[in-house]
Formats: structure tokens, C-alpha cells, sequence
């Protein structure tokens, strides 16, 4: 069983380190990671918020490259990326996944309710939206943003909403073509703020 010191050396990237179950002073914390090397997908350990001690981390899910991941507002259900840029059922479209579980709040376990396409390759950040009832994932690869319905269950529906980046912008090896990097919601759950590094701008959408 890996110490937590020896796993963040291990994990070649690690893009979401987020506490979800809160007892007393203790935190749970879930890690993302991409799974070249050792890593197996995500890994969760108990945090002393008093003493910043750690527990050995655990796997809590073995899931290929699931970069970030984000909880929906009750800290019921937890979603995660799956950066890769042929998810299976895909069928050579250039798509990655998201993948829902529903988190055991005593044990901090999950399990697996079931994967959609990102609708791009390699979505790189997901948000679930103030209500819990959409996650919207952006494509780093692909350049391009999704909004997926999440069903009363935790189970996630295939994407209701796409939009296709296009441009590029100065530097011309990494701004070739758009590069989605991340959504986040504005505080009033009315618009989608979408960072692109191939682009150089933050677009704006109503939601």
C-alpha cells in the first residue's frame, strides 16, 4: 500500500485534489491522476485538518486517465474525466469519456453508476452545475465543451448540448487549433466561462 508521499511522486499528473466527506476535523480527499507508470486511476486517503496528517492512500477506482474530477453539490456522486482520446464506443470518432460514481459516505468507496462520451478528445476539466443535475466537461483535445444531463440516480445521459471551438492564436506549437482547458459556472448558474489555450480567450455562454 503506497504512502501518500510516495504516491504524489508516482502519479505523473495530479489535477484535482478536492475534500468531500467532512467528519469532525477529519477530510476525505479524492486525487485524479493519469494513469501512465503506477497509477491506477483514483485515489482517495483521510486528512487531519488539525495536524495536516495523512493516511496511506488507497485506490478508491481504477479508471483510465481520469485527470480531474469534481462532486455534484451534495457530495452524493462524484464524476471524473476520462482524458484519452478514443473512449471505448466512441468508434474512432475522437472522443473521450466522463465516468459517474456514487461515493459511500461512511467508507468513502466508489462505485460506478456508468460512462458517456466528453463528446471531444481529451476532456481535461468537467464542472457539475449549483443544481446537480448537469456536468459540463471541456475538451482539451477535440477544443470543444458539452453539457451532459445527470439523471435523478447519479447516472449520467449522453451529451444535451455541444459547441465546437475554432481559431488558433499566436504561438504555433501549442495554438494551432482550440484547446477547451476549462468550465466553471458563474455563482448565479446562468452563464459557462470556458477557458482556451489554443485560442487565448475565455468564452461566455448563457446556460
Amino acid at each position: 500500500m503506497p504512502s501518500l508521499s510516495r504516491l504524489l511522486l508516482s502519479l505523473t499528473c495530479v489535477v484535482a485534489l478536492a475534500p468531500n466527506v467532512w467528519a469532525g476535523d477529519t477530510a476525505r480527499v479524492y486525487i485524479g491522476s493519469y494513469t501512465r507508470g503506477d497509477s491506477k486511476g483514483i485515489y482517495t486517503f483521510e486528512l487531519d485538518l488539525e495536524t495536516g496528517k495523512a493516511t496511506e492512500a488507497v485506490v478508491a477506482a481504477e479508471l483510465t486517465n481520469p485527470s480531474f474530477v469534481a462532486f455534484d453539490p451534495h457530495h452524493h456522486y462524484l464524476y471524473a474525466v476520462n482524458e484519452v482520446a478514443d473512449f471505448p464506443g466512441s468508434s474512432g470518432k475522437g472522443a473521450g469519456g466522463v465516468t459517474g460514481f456514487r461515493i459511500n459516505a461512511d467508507t468513502g468507496e466508489l462505485t460506478k453508476l456508468n460512462s458517456q462520451l466528453s463528446g471531444g478528445a481529451g476532456p481535461c476539466h468537467l464542472s457539475v452545475d449549483h443544481t446537480g443535475k448537469n456536468v459540463l466537461v471541456a475538451n482539451y483535445g477535440g477544443g470543444s465543451v458539452a453539457v451532459l444531463p445527470i439523471n435523478d440516480d447519479g447516472t449520467l445521459k449522453e451529451a444535451s448540448s455541444f459547441i465546437q471551438h475554432a481559431g488558433s492564436s499566436v504561438n504555433e506549437r501549442r495554438q494551432q487549433g482550440p484547446h477547451a482547458h476549462s468550465v466553471n459556472l458563474s455563482p448565479d448558474n446562468k452563464y459557462a466561462f470556458v477557458a482556451d489555450l489554443g485560442l487565448d480567450k475565455v468564452l461566455i455562454y448563457r446556460f
